[in-house]
């Protein structure tokens, strides 16, 4: 085997580095005594030649090598102890993959060869080599500079190209690269499910149909499907099991025109810009593919065991588990923070993203024990001059022992709010809850959030996302139907808060058809005009149906891509057309409201019975009452009140109108949303079940509106 000449050159960047005449190689490891560089021939099959990194600064090992160029492959060997009991899992018969790597060489095959330990006496070391099969990284080129955003942001602290769209003004929509286009009829077919695909002309014109100002895509890191789901036939569809912290998803690149899935994804990235769109991505910092101590060893295990992942101090051969899949990353430990930082960056930059969901994200605040919310990560992003000019998501809990921190985020951190979801779906589907409970989340869920010194534009308001029921399934399935997982159906939420209405699944009934039609569009207009941050999940706008399956996780197939052909063409329109009117009027600004009454005895929000006095005491705690009004004396830009009525029940009501005149703007009981109402209070306005309305007053005067009390 040939032996390389190195260098020392530089501890920094980590990574291959070309720069010229050279490439740079660093890596990081506090506890490795020798780390190897591998290189292989084109494919990775085969090794050529094997020498260890010459210097080592600090705790990162690192060589030149003159004469190398972009298009090189190559992995590293790690040499140290091999003491699971004390946290070390080195084992240099297993060729690892560079966490930076840019792109990433071969397909991972599930062989016995790729575990550290043996399997069968899992104190030992698998003495077996897996470098025909392991993962290996390519040398990229450097981007050239006129192409580089990085540049641009690291002055200035904003890409080239985005969009910056105010949160006032954003609608997310969340959905799956490959699930979103793969049967879309609009889109050329070698397109469908990639990133070309997202950024063609007519996903583009849906999506601007639609109003929706970002799109937050399920994990495009590059990722592996587990083990168990290859033996079954499945595959990891979500993607939350990331390898490549640098890479987009190959099996998400077209590879139309002759571009790499980088520059693939990046002219999606301009496209959907080009079209006033964000892309918001879900990122996976929690944990790895390696998985638990029964895991392969594919980087981060075989480089540094015991600096990357959280141990349990009295069983290091073990892992903290706080996010059910079998690792923890701990990026209390320098070198895995400036991983999940150098990442964000990246993608920030060179990718153009507009910022970031993190799944679980109570994990990247926890100490040494329980989450802090002045945690070093978020210290770090919010200084960074990149990161803090981008939209910050979390899903704000975790598995671990205090793992629910809903509203305990740094401010300008936006939340998924779970509650607003558990809640509107009881409210609306039947189940028991109360109309101060409504209210609270309606209003950004200002118990949670204003004592904390929050925005209502922090809550990310849904009843519907990736994870559950989709939109059509909620209010046709009151049980789950997970067969096709292979889990024997126990997979997945047991507790939907979901009806069927009288019969599950489809149904040829055109009364339940229409009851389950109007619930459907209630659960939008709640979700659109709220106050807070509202997400959509792609395909709800459709009308597609997951066939009852509440955790598609594994499912490439019709079950999770969108069904455009049958397409509900009406749905889609009253989607938009509430999009529209979120726009255009804004009923809550986004300050919190505080009740009062201005010059004029108008308070900024006033909330109503039926009979048109004001709702009080036993009013909001009484179960089963799901009727009430929102006078909104001072709407975020409408120039006039708006009154929400709302009927959740299964019968009509009166609702006795507020003086003054008032037009109509929205009836979710109507197909289209259209709602031709004119009229003067105190006439009742007959309220329709399982409806919510939107009036607005006549003229601008903001008086015009008035209450007798009761």
């Amino acid at each position: 085997m040939q032996r390389l000449s190195l260098l020392p050159g530089r501890p920094w960047p980590l990574g291959a580095c070309h720069d010229g005449g050279a490439v740079n190689f660093a890596v990081a490891s506090a506890h490795a005594q020798r780390i190897e560089l591998c290189l292989f021939d084109a494919e990775g099959r085969h090794e050529l030649a094997r020498t260890p990194l010459p210097a080592r600064t600090n705790d990162v090992f690192h060589g030149r090598l003159p004469g190398a160029a972009p298009g090189l492959v190559y992995g590293f060997r790690a040499h140290g102890p091999w003491r699971p009991d004390r946290g070390h899992r080195f084992n240099p018969h297993k060729v690892l993959l560079d966490p930076y790597a840019r792109e990433i060489v071969g397909r991972f095959e599930w062989r016995d060869e790729h575990f550290g330990a043996d399997r069968q006496h899992p104190a030992h070391m698998d003495l077996r080599d897996n470098a025909p099969w392991a993962l290996k990284a390519r040398v990229s080129a450097p981007r050239p500079a006129a192409a580089s955003d990085a540049a641009s942001d690291a002055a200035n602290g904003a890409a080239s190209g985005r969009l910056h769209t105010p949160l006032a003004d954003t609608v997310i929509c969340e959905l799956h690269v490959r699930g979103f286009t793969r049967r879309h009829p609009g889109v050329p077919e070698a397109l469908r499910g990639t990133y070309a695909g997202l950024a063609s002309p007519a996903v583009r014109a849906h999506l601007q149909r639609l109003g929706v100002t970002a799109v937050c895509l399920l994990p495009v890191h590059q990722h592996l499907d587990e083990q168990r789901l290859v033996q079954m036939g499945l595959v990891n569809y979500w993607g939350y099991n990331t390898i490549g912290y640098f890479c987009p998803e190959p099996r998400y690149a077209s590879g139309a025109g002759g571009l790499s899935a980088a520059d693939e994804f990046r002219a999606m990235v301009r496209a959907l810009h080009d079209t006033g769109i964000e892309v918001l991505l879900d990122v996976v910092y929690n944990h790895t593919a390696e998985g638990d101590e029964t895991g392969p060893t594919i980087a981060w295990r075989g480089l540094d065991n015991c600096t990357a992942y959280r141990l349990p101090p009295a069983a290091r051969a073990h892992y903290e588990n706080h996010t059910g899949c079998g690792n923890t990353l701990d990026i209390r430990q320098p070198r895995m923070l400036q991983l999940v930082m150098d990442s964000l960056r990246f993608w920030a930059g060179e990718m153009g993203v507009d910022g970031f969901r993190f799944d679980l994200a109570t994990v990247l605040g926890r100490g040494e024990h329980l989450f802090e919310r002045h945690a070093a990560f978020f210290a770090a992003v919010a200084q960074d001059p990149l990161l803090q000019r981008v939209k910050l998501i979390a899903e704000p809990w975790d598995l671990g022992h205090d793992g629910y921190q809903l509203g305990a985020f740094p401010n300008g951190w936006l939340e998924w709010n779970d509650r607003f979801r558990d809640t509107m779906r009881a409210f609306w589907v039947g189940q028991r809850t109360t109309r101060g409970a409504f209210a609270q989340r309606l209003c950004a869920s200002s118990d949670i959030f204003q004592p904390r010194g929050r925005s209502p534009a922090e809550s990310v308001n849904y009843v519907v996302s990736h994870d559950g029921f989709n939109l059509a399934d909620l209010v046709s399935y009151a049980e789950r139907h997970n067969h096709a997982n292979g889990e024997n159906n126990r997979d997945g939420h047991a507790h939907n808060l979901s009806a069927n209405f009288g019969v599950e699944g489809p149904t040829e009934d055109a009364a339940i058809n229409e009851r389950r039609g109007r619930v459907r569009r209630a659960l939008l207009a709640t979700v659109l005009l709220s106050q807070g941050t509202p997400m959509l999940a792609a395909g709800d706008e459709i009308g597609h149906t997951q066939r009852g399956n509440n955790n598609p996780y594994c499912q490439d197939n019709d079950i999770t891509w969108l069904d455009w052909e049958h397409a509900d063409e009406a749905l889609v329109g009253y989607v938009a057309r509430l999009v529209a009117l979120r726009r255009d009027k804004l009923p809550f600004a986004l300050r919190w409201y505080d009740g009062l009454a201005d010059g004029h005895g108008l308070s900024d929000l006033t909330w109503l019975r039926a009979d048109g006095h004001f709702l009080h005491g036993h009013d909001w705690q009484a179960e089963g009452q799901a009727v009430l009004g929102c006078l909104i004396g001072k709407p975020g830009r409408a120039g006039a009140p708006l009154l929400l009525l709302v009927n959740a029940g299964s019968e009509d009501r009166d609702f006795a109108l507020p003086g003054g005149v008032w037009e109509g703007l929205l009836d979710s009981a109507e197909a289209t949303g259209h709602n031709g109402f004119h009229g003067q209070g105190p006439s009742p306005y007959r309220l329709l079940a399982h409806s919510l309305v939107l009036l607005g007053a006549a003229g601008h005067d903001r008086a015009a509106a008035t209450i007798e009390a009761a």
